[in-house]
């Protein structure tokens, strides 16, 4: 790269490059129009209670209440989660075990509770020789079952332990296994060339590791959305754009109309192929026509995650913590500084609902992108201080690499990097820097940059997941 070169000019020479590549045989992604979109299901998930309850006052047992309040907890979960799909029933053999996973048909992850000293062990025989991906609950005092699903998950079955007396740990474990049915349904849009990992830059080794499809969109197919989206719809969007906005800086009405008909058309994309996933590959050279940051923010605050600059690896991380959290992802950039303990992470296309497609949304600059002079329409969003936050990127398809954080500083108006921007106290900012990304076997900038930060200490409920998806997990810093 030359010295004169700036950061965007490196990614558009990428771009450029990519393109040459697409003209030939090196796109290797079937088109959008070649795989046609899945059925859409309810996540279903075999609830089974293992042996019988006992008496209240004594034995290592749960009782008939314990057992009542747990069917109603997941009766609760079931239908204000909406998407997944219960079969519950009980056994105390394998045989009663077999019969259940044959009722909830293959591939169907188990979610187990142990009502009785050594039932599951008794009853989990065909779990785990189908390899089933299974969530154990364990009630203290229920028995002394819960010293096996660990060993398990070490010789070599998905399997993982939740031991508590919270009863919400039951919603958790559902939250967890859905995700691995709803990755198997998923349809991702790509706008190549894709970035990351090689093993998440393939969509045949997304179809085998995790399920899902991921297809090519034509650009110029493409263009053809833009020119055709709604007018008073698009001028609907420019408008809540910017009477939501604090303050507008560089944007003329001409940027934030090009960029809120974009924001329509990638609407109007994801609606027409039914996916559940975006990333674009192009956008940093999207400054004609409108750059899709609106529309990424769009996207994510609907529940649908949106990757920039073509981050396969970022793309699939926000589809996990989406699927098991509800909650979008912020994609950024990083850089430290240790003189305050503290990771920044920025970048100039951002959601607003961090909370969820319910949550309240955050407030934001409306601001001309930060690496083109002061040209086009992105949102400069104000995240709260004081949040707790984990920062994460799910890459190789085999290693979540995972950290917290504490957000200490969000500028009132950026003045260098991307245009959105967070300070977060780490635990240990020199050790975190000098093992940056030391886990990729790879020298491309943006795979080793990106992180996805969410709102919430998740790091538990990833190292759950992890073991559900025979993952491995990383903690940096």
């Amino acid at each position: 790269m030359c010295e004169q070169c700036t950061r965007r000019d490196f990614l558009e020479t990428g771009v450029a490059a990519g393109g040459l590549m697409l003209a030939g045989a090196a796109w290797t992604h079937a088109r959008a129009s070649e795989v046609p979109p899945k059925p859409r299901t309810k996540a279903r998930i075999c609830v089974i209670f293992t042996g019988r309850p006992g008496p209240a006052d004594r034995g290592w047992n749960a009782d008939a209440s314990q057992l009542q309040t747990m069917k109603a907890r997941l009766t609760k979960a079931e239908h204000e989660l909406g998407n997944v799909e219960l079969v519950i029933g009980e056994a105390t053999a394998p045989a009663q075990t077999a019969a259940l996973l044959e009722k909830a048909g293959p591939g169907t992850p188990v979610l187990a509770v142990n009502l009785n000293c050594f039932a599951l062990m008794r009853a989990a025989k065909p779990i785990l020789d189908q390899n089933r991906p299974m969530a154990v609950f364990s009630l203290p005092a229920s028995g002394h079952d819960w010293m096996y699903p660990h060993r398990w998950h070490r010789q070599g079955h998905p399997v993982t332990l939740l031991p508590s007396s919270d009863y919400d740990e039951l919603e958790r474990a559902l939250r967890l296994l859905r995700v691995i049915l709803m990755m198997r349904q998923s349809r991702i849009l790509l706008f190549p060339p894709s970035r990351g990992t090689a093993a998440a830059r393939s969509a045949e080794e997304v179809k085998k590791r995790l399920g899902a499809d991921v297809v090519a969109v034509d650009e110029k197919q493409f263009d053809d959305l833009i020119a055709r989206a709604d007018t008073r719809v698009c001028q609907a969007e420019a408008a809540r754009w910017t009477q939501g906005a604090k303050e507008i800086l560089e944007p003329t009405a001409d940027d934030i109309a090009k960029a809120a008909r974009v924001s329509i058309a990638l609407q109007n994309l994801m609606e027409k192929e039914q996916a559940q996933g975006l990333a674009i590959g192009t956008c940093m050279g999207w400054l004609s026509k409108g750059f899709p940051c609106l529309g990424f923010a769009r996207l994510r605050d609907a529940g649908i995650p949106a990757a920039c600059e073509g981050d396969m690896d970022s793309l699939l991380t926000m589809l996990l913590f989406q699927y098991a959290f509800d909650q979008a992802g912020f994609q950024g950039n990083a850089t430290f500084d240790t003189s305050r303990n503290a990771l920044w992470t920025a970048h100039c296309t951002a959601p607003l609902r961090m909370d969820g497609p319910d949550g309240e949304p955050a407030p934001y600059l409306l601001r001309g992108h930060s690496e083109v002079r002061g040209s086009g329409c992105v949102p400069e969003v104000h995240y709260r201080v004081g949040e707790t936050v984990t920062r994460s990127k799910f890459v190789d398809l085999d290693t979540i690499l995972v950290s917290t954080g504490k957000i200490i500083e969000v500028p009132e108006k950026s003045v260098r990097a991307c245009r959105t921007q967070i300070v977060t106290e780490v635990r240990d900012a020199a050790k975190m820097a000098a093992n940056w990304s030391s886990a990729l076997d790879t020298e491309d900038a943006m795979t080793l940059l990106h992180r996805v930060v969410v709102y919430g200490d998740h790091v538990d409920s990833v190292r759950h997941l992890a073991r559900l998806m025979n993952l491995n997990v990383v903690e940096e810093g």
